[in-house]
């Protein structure tokens, strides 16, 4: 291992490499070494011509030159490979414009894909993805008509023991940016910091074993032999360079400028001083997801309105539910808002990868997602619309996964004056945006497959639950207060089914103090 200035890396890295980068959303970024290749791109007009893989794309939910949005440059950036690119908005919007050629995969298909790499084997074949946009019958992962112009293939059809699946297949990584904590002398590498357990191990070793060199941007460099050994995640054989980072390009998180030891394990903190979700439509519609929960059950919550299930779950004191995000933490309460993906007071934090594991092989009894568009027949698009590419992160792995799967969203997009109080909802003003469309942009929840595999799914709104059925989506429960013609069927370009047995909402949705479900 050598220790070099994060000058020096662009004279490490060549045109054309294929470069792996590590971290998740707001946390792991090797900012500095990112910063490096772009400094020296705009100086010296190289290196080019870089394909970027990553899995959840690093960034602050805006188009700030920070995480991948700095990758944002055609030319430099010949193609990019991800599962997720909605919180680097610059390069999610870059692609939306057709500039920069992208594939975006599942989440947990890019992290088996790293294992893969790394184990030298031609790929992976997987269940995950059919009837959604990873199908080469629909997009193939292509995120843009760029990505369908360049031409590469990054899935495909095949059948196995007479059922078709997806193979994703291997390439080589010809270097990795990965971040830890600390380094020693020697360049083992420990995490100790790092709020989530992500690919940085993966990465390294694929990028090792494709011949390729491994650098890594750290905190702080410490004495060899001072590392527990089940502190070091990554050993020295697979470190060429480190990198001892500036602190502007090394803080925990970009939703925090202090270290948070609560997001590491290293402390507990009460959890009666979290901030419960402040009573608007939203909470309205988290809280009646949470009606859904059972003791016992381990359930993912996504990002957004989702992760929100948490805060409602611990304000009603619900103890005997596991919660569990795709970036790895199981139990605790998870971070709302620009910090999701860490989790306060977490039981366990698990590597990506494993995750993943857990996941695909059916191991959640519920998952509770977002949702931006939904058709008539109950599918979901999160992927891609407006002229932006976000792509799937882990939500098709995770949808096609879990036998009970809730969608849950507000029933219209942008502005809006909704209330609730006195058990019942009142809505003064509707936002314009419809959420539910004839035909989604793209499928990244395919109802037929549910179907198929006999999912239950719910899609709950503030004001409207409905219920997936082999016909199409069924209106099951309908918010007191709001008139069923105009504040519901006439905001719907299509007309569900309706439950012979339609009901209200359960009044208690719709009042300020807590609910008493745990009771």
């Amino acid at each position: 291992m050598k220790i070099i200035n994060s000058t020096d890396v662009p004279s490490i890295v060549h045109a054309g490499d294929t470069v792996a980068v590590g971290g998740f959303g707001s946390y792991g970024c090797p900012d500095e070494l990112l910063d490096s290749i772009v400094q020296s791109y705009k100086a010296n007009g190289g290196p080019d011509g870089l394909t970027w893989v990553t899995g959840i794309g690093t960034g602050d939910n805006t188009e700030n030159e920070i995480g991948m949005n700095r990758v944002s440059i055609p030319g430099m950036t010949k193609c990019v490979i991800a599962a997720h690119l909605a919180n680097c908005v610059k390069l999610g919007r870059t692609v939306g414009r057709n500039e920069i050629p992208a594939y975006v995969l599942p989440l947990g298909v890019v992290a088996h894909l790293m294992r893969a790499i790394a184990s030298g084997e031609p790929g992976i074949a997987s269940h995950v993805g059919i009837h959604t946009l990873a199908d080469p019958r629909n997009d193939g992962c292509c995120s843009n008509q760029a990505a369908k112009d360049m031409g590469r293939e990054v899935v495909k059809l095949i059948n196995v023991a007479g059922k078709e699946c997806l193979f994703y297949p291997s390439f080589p990584i010809n270097v990795a940016f990965i971040r830890a904590t600390y380094a020693d002398e020697l360049g083992n590498l420990s995490f100790d910091h790092e709020a989530l357990t992500g690919l940085e191990f993966e990465m390294a070793i694929a990028a090792h074993n494709s011949g390729g060199i491994v650098i890594a941007q750290v905190e702080k460099i410490v004495k060899a032999g001072t590392m527990k050994p089940k502190q070091v995640r990554v050993h020295r054989k697979f470190v060429d360079y480190v990198v001892v980072a500036q602190p502007e390009f090394h803080h925990q998180g970009y939703a925090t400028d202090v270290y948070r030891p609560e997001l590491t394990g290293e402390i507990t903190v009460p959890t009666s001083t979290l901030e419960p979700l402040p009573f608007d439509m939203r909470k309205v519609a988290t809280r009646r997801a949470v009606m859904e929960l059972k003791p016992g059950m381990i359930i993912n919550l996504g990002i957004g309105m989702p992760s929100g299930v948490g805060a409602v779950a611990n304000e009603e004191g619900i103890t005997d539910t596991i919660l569990s995000l795709e970036s790895g933490p199981i139990g605790g309460v998870p971070v709302a808002g620009l910090g999701f993906a860490a989790s306060v007071n977490a039981e366990s934090i698990m590597a990506l990868a494993d995750t993943f594991d857990l996941y695909d092989g059916g191991g959640l009894d519920m998952t509770c997602l977002g949702a931006a568009e939904i058709d008539r027949m109950g599918n979901v698009n999160v992927s891609s619309f407006n002229g932006r590419c976000t792509g799937p992160g882990g939500f098709i792995n995770i949808s096609q996964s879990t036998p009970e799967v809730i969608f849950l969203f507000s029933f219209t997009a942008g502005k809006s004056n909704i209330t609730a109080g006195e058990g019942k909802l009142t809505i003064h003003e509707d936002g314009k945006p419809l959420k539910f469309v004839d035909t989604v942009q793209q499928v990244t929840f395919s109802a037929q497959y549910a179907i198929e595999t006999h999912q239950k799914v719910l899609y709950i709104t503030e004001r409207a639950v409905f219920e997936l059925t082999e016909g199409g989506i069924m209106l099951t429960e309908v918010a007191p207060g709001v008139d069923l013609e105009k504040d519901v069927l006439g905001l719907m370009p299509f007309k569900p089914l309706i439950s012979e047995n339609l009901k209200e909402m359960d009044a208690r949705l719709f009042r300020p103090e807590r609910m008493g479900i745990a009771d």
